[in-house]
This record gives structure tokens, sequence and C-alpha cells, in this order.
């Protein structure tokens, strides 16, 4: 399960309003009949229309400056794994994201206890990922994608009369480089903007950073993850806790639809990677052998070559190491594996 939460961007494209991010939002549905559509859900209502979407968040801001973020963007994507584990069904991940925003509420760290009805948040359910220029695939198929469009300039050239050459043998290179491509799906070379294939569902969420009574302050991107400060000489209750979070968010999950969740797939996991990643290999290498193969055949899978170091601490080879930090991290970012 890999979960991110990102503030409102306050640039040129996303600016106080949310109306720019719900029409990003609707992209899916441009072209499809009504009927077909997918519109947004809360905790109790589905069928919600964009326009209602943007009246509500936009309205919900008092007391907040042109500087602060007035929403935040929650994305939950599951891991193929998960996703073939409930079958991809659309209404389990829409109930799954229910009992997710009940784990939200309660992160917060406040004097009143916060749930979800104090929440003023909505939803949607997109089926489609595309490839980026992130993804690995997509970085190791460009030395081959610059020297087709190379050829494809010339080719252009040729036929406005702004160069010479045999256009015929030219297009023959450029099928050739097509065919040479190290990363392809369904024949075709791997570039950005396309889509990609098997289970790829997944939800954002657009969560209000002020209550449903807009009148208390709910930011997930408090620099505070619980602690205490003085307001007018009382001490008051401050902060979000992301770790309780997205541990609740697997925990959730995994209760909710019986999931057996391997090691590298844990919250715990990322941790240990990004903090200590000889602890997380050793970890690795600790686990009973059906798990740990489990565990290198998810890796695997992702793209990640699990490097053969001896088991003594003091042998570990640290370069090794931090190829595989590298190769898990890029995997995460692209959502190959549910870390």
């Amino acid at each position: 399960m890999y979960i991110a939460i990102t503030r409102q961007h306050l640039g040129d494209n996303y600016h106080g309003s949310v109306s720019d991010f719900v029409k990003y939002l609707e992209k899916e549905n441009e072209g499809r009949d009504p009927e077909e559509q997918e519109l947004f859900f809360n905790q109790t209502e589905n069928d919600i229309d964009a326009q209602r979407v943007i009246a509500e968040i936009d309205a919900n801001t008092s007391k907040l400056s042109k500087r602060d973020p007035k929403f935040y963007s929650i994305m939950v994507s599951p891991s193929q794994a998960e996703l073939k584990h409930i079958g991809n069904d659309s209404e389990k991940l829409k109930q799954y994201t229910r009992e997710l925003m009940k784990t939200y509420a309660v992160s917060f760290n406040r004097d009143k206890e916060v749930t979800v009805n104090d929440v003023l948040y909505f939803a949607k359910l997109e089926r489609e990922r595309v490839y980026s220029e992130k993804d690995k695939v997509v970085k190791e198929n460009q030395p081959i994608g610059s020297k087709i469009l190379e050829l494809q300039h010339k080719i252009r050239a040729i036929k406005q009369g702004r160069d010479n050459g045999d256009i015929v043998k030219l297009q023959e290179k450029v099928r050739t480089l097509e065919l040479e491509a190290p990363h392809k799906q369904h024949g075709k070379r791997i570039v950005p903007g396309m889509a990609k294939e098997g289970h790829q569902s997944h939800i954002h969420i657009i969560v209000s950073r002020k209550d449903v009574t807009n009148s208390r302050s709910l930011s997930p991107g408090s620099k505070f993850r619980t602690s205490e400060t003085t307001l007018n000489g009382e001490k008051v209750k401050q902060g979000f806790d992301r770790d309780k979070f997205y541990h609740a968010a697997e925990k959730t999950f995994d209760k909710q639809f019986g999931y057996r969740r391997n090691f590298v797939e844990t919250y715990h996991a990322r941790n240990l990677m990004d903090k200590d990643p000889k602890q997380f290999f050793s970890a690795l290498l600790g686990l009973p052998s059906n798990e740990k193969q489990a565990a290198k055949q998810l890796l695997f899978k992702a793209g990640i070559k699990v490097p053969s170091i001896p088991t003594n601490q003091a042998q570990l080879a640290y370069k090794a190491l931090m190829q595989l930090k590298k190769g898990i991290g890029k995997a995460m970012e692209s959502g190959s594996i549910g870390i």
C-alpha cells in the first residue's frame, strides 16, 4: 500500500480554488457517457458531482490566508498484489477508503477527539495509471527514444525540403530501433503517457484543511507529530501523527480483507530501508524460508535484484545495499511494490 499526503499546490496551476485539481481528477470521465462516469464519494454518500466538491471545499476556508493550503490530497495506491486479493473490486476500495478516513481522523492530536464526522473530504476512484519520466522502464528506454526522435526530425525535414536523405531507409532504422527498445508493452516501446497494464485502481482524496464546521484547522501537513503548545496561557494539543496513520492504513486493509502482508510490503520495512539499509537486509535474510522467498519474488517483480550478501553484519557490502535501496525507492515511487 502506497499512500502519499500532498498539500495544495499554491503556484500557477493550483491556486486558491480546488477547481483545477478536480478538473484533473475528471480526466478519466472525458468522452464517457454519464452512466459510465466515476463520480466522487464521501463517508456516507456516493455519486457526488464535481461542482458540489468544488463548492464545499472552496467555501470551507475560514481564516486561512492566501498562502495557506486550503486542502490536502491523499493518494491511496494499493499494490498489484493487494488489488488482486480484492479482485480489483471498486466497491471494496471505497469501503476501505471510508475505514481509512476513520484512522486519518484519529491520527490528529487534539484536546477534543477528532472523528471522521469532523472531516470534510471527497474521494474519487481512478482505474488507470500512466508511465511517467520517473519510471525505471521509461528511463532505460530513453536512449533509444532519443535516437528515434532524431531520425523522425530528419524525416520531417526531408519531407519539408529542408534536408536531403532516403526517407525509406530512415523509416527502416526507426522500425529497427523500436524493436531494440529494452522495455515494451504489447509489442510497443514504453513511453511517458502510456497506460500501464494490469490492475491499476487507486483512490484520490481531497480533504479540507478546515473541519466540517469551518472553525477548526485539521492539517495533516503539520510539522508537529504529537505535541503541546501554549496558547493564551493554556496548553493545547497539536500535530498529526503520520507514522500512526500509515501503520493503521495497512493494518486496516489486512484486517478488512484478510490480507497476509509480506515483510517487504510493510511500512516498517520502508522505514528500515530509509533509515538503516543494513538492518533491512538482515531482517529480510532472517525471515522464514517461505516468507523470504515470497519477499524476493515481490522485489524481483518490481525490478529489484536482491544481492547475494553474507549474513555476517561485518561483511555486509555497503555499495550493494545502497543499490538495493535505490531500486526499492524507485519501485515505491512508481507504485510497483506496496511498501
